[in-house]
């Protein structure tokens, strides 16, 4: 018996070998990374017991060791506790609840299991594109249904198995009212972006569709902000929650800030000298409202740089082809409104540049957690107007940081990888094409090799990021909004 005992030990001992080697794990990313994600207690995910299944998703997604947030919450997750969980941005609180989720997710079961909420309809895709990486070997159907799109396209595919929903709240709640969601057997409530969803826009319909869940039901709420309104809500729906802070300071380490004092009308002309000396691999511009979005990014095309644009009053299918688009690295700027503040992990965005300087400090946090993503470097750069020069204190005093004055020239080592073709990036799977109108034309590739390259980065951008078979620069014009722009707002943008 002895023998026999040893024998399988040393057989199972092989076959977890075997499993190990046969991982198909995508390139090490070998960056440097902060203290924000490097500073845990030396846990392995396999510590946490999770299904070999899941393991191996997690490897093959290349992560190697667990976050802080990570470490933290996934065995309470496990254990079936409810959790008000607070961490940077960037630190990896997406998989802190996804994997837990998917843990405890039965495949043979036809009900819904997991619900996962979020505030946007990008995130909504990031979401479920993480979950269905994570757990591609698990057999487990993720959908995913947001707002802008068809509702019987989502009536047709529950009529099919789904184990794991991520969505927007007004589609869910929608769905759960007309019955074709069926929540009262799902035992997990997951709220990302936690604060967002519970502000006095989106807490009624968070409120309403509670009501269609089991009252012995398992709550998660992650955010990096958390105001007394969460504390309301908690209080009301939450059993002896864990609570989880990881915020010693609000903003990430590897993230270096600089304000450019500036005219309004100096904006463009500081904007095109920021892109000629400084080296990015992607960037992101924010600005206040959706009709300056167009304009800056009109602008930026004529100055002979590569340039997206995406905000709230486009239509859905060309929000997820530019999302889409850029997080492949078709393209090197996207300029946008503060629809993508919210959780976008797009790792080669090494510079986030605020054109228009946020009123406040919430906003200011989460548009600069878009560059130094997982523990990584980053370069924020705000340009300050005479009227923005108070809402800079405020934030600096409320966050307890210091953006001091842009330098004449920026070390290439506070925000500059060896190039970005070595950062990994997410395997997205291409989204159905019914999605995409086919009127949508992207003619912009032959314009912008018609143009004369300029100095600094323009020489460099085909070198930097090559532009693979099929796939050509898009050109901003094709997502104008239907309301054209006042001539005061066109005037206030121009150099």
């Amino acid at each position: 018996m002895t023998t026999a005992l040893a024998n399988q030990l040393e057989s199972t001992s092989l076959n977890d070998k075997d499993w190990k080697s046969q991982i198909n794990r995508p390139t090490r990313d070998g960056r440097p990374q902060t203290e924000d994600v490097t500073d845990t207690k030396g846990s392995d995910f396999e510590d946490f017991f999770l299904k070999r299944e899941l393991l191996m998703g997690i490897f093959e997604a290349g992560f190697e060791k667990p976050s802080p947030i990570q470490e933290e919450s996934i065995p309470v997750a496990l254990a079936g506790r409810d959790i008000l969980a607070r961490a940077k941005n960037g630190t990896g609180k997406t998989a802190a609840f996804v994997i837990p989720a998917l843990e405890k997710v039965n495949p043979k079961s036809s009900k819904i299991q997991a619900l996962i909420l979020v505030p946007t309809r990008e995130l909504a895709l990031q979401t479920s594109q993480v979950c269905k990486t994570l757990g591609k070997h698990l057999n487990i159907n993720v959908m995913v249904t947001t707002g802008g799109t068809t509702l019987k396209d989502d009536i047709i595919r529950l009529h099919d198995n789904v184990h794991v929903m991520v969505g927007t709240p007004g589609r869910i709640l929608d769905l759960a009212g007309k019955g074709v969601a069926d929540f009262s057997e799902c035992p997990m409530f997951i709220m990302d972006e936690a604060d967002k969803l519970l502000s006095p826009e989106f807490t009624p319909i968070i409120e309403q569709l509670l009501s269609y869940f089991p009252k012995e039901r398992q709550i998660l709420l992650y955010s990096a902000t958390f105001p007394l309104v969460v504390k309301s809500f908690m209080d009301k729906h939450l059993n002896k929650p864990f609570e989880i802070n990881l915020m010693d300071e609000l903003t990430l380490r590897g993230i270096t800030q600089y304000y450019a004092f500036v005219e309004e009308k100096q904006k463009v002309h500081c904007l095109n000298t920021l892109f000629s000396k400084l080296q990015i691999n992607q960037s992101i511009i924010f600005c206040n409202s959706t009709s300056r979005v167009e304009l800056l990014a009109k602008k930026i095309t004529e100055l002979g740089y590569s340039c997206f644009y995406s905000h709230a009053r486009m239509l859905q299918a060309h929000r997820n082809r530019v999302f889409h688009d850029f997080r492949n690295g078709v393209c090197r700027n996207l300029v946008c409104s503060d629809l993508l503040t919210r959780g976008i992990d797009i790792q080669a965005v090494n510079v986030v540049v605020n054109f228009d300087f946020p009123k406040n400090a919430e906003t200011y946090l989460h548009r600069i957690g878009r560059s130094g993503r997982f523990g990584h470097l980053g370069l924020a750069i705000n340009l300050i107007s005479w009227e923005d020069r108070f809402n800079l204190y405020k934030i600096e005093q409320e966050l307890g940081t210091e953006i001091a004055p842009i330098p004449p020239t920026i070390d290439k080592r506070l925000y500059v990888y060896d190039s970005p073709d070595t950062i990994p990036r997410p395997q997205i799977a291409q989204q159905p094409q019914q999605q995409f109108p086919q009127h949508v034309e992207r003619e912009q590739q032959q314009q912008h090799q018609q143009q004369p390259q300029q100095q600094g980065q323009r020489q460099t951008y085909q070198r930097r990021l090559p532009q693979q078979q099929g796939q050509r620069i898009q050109q901003p014009q094709q997502y104008r909004a239907q309301q054209p722009a006042t001539q005061q707002q066109q005037q206030s943008v121009r150099r």
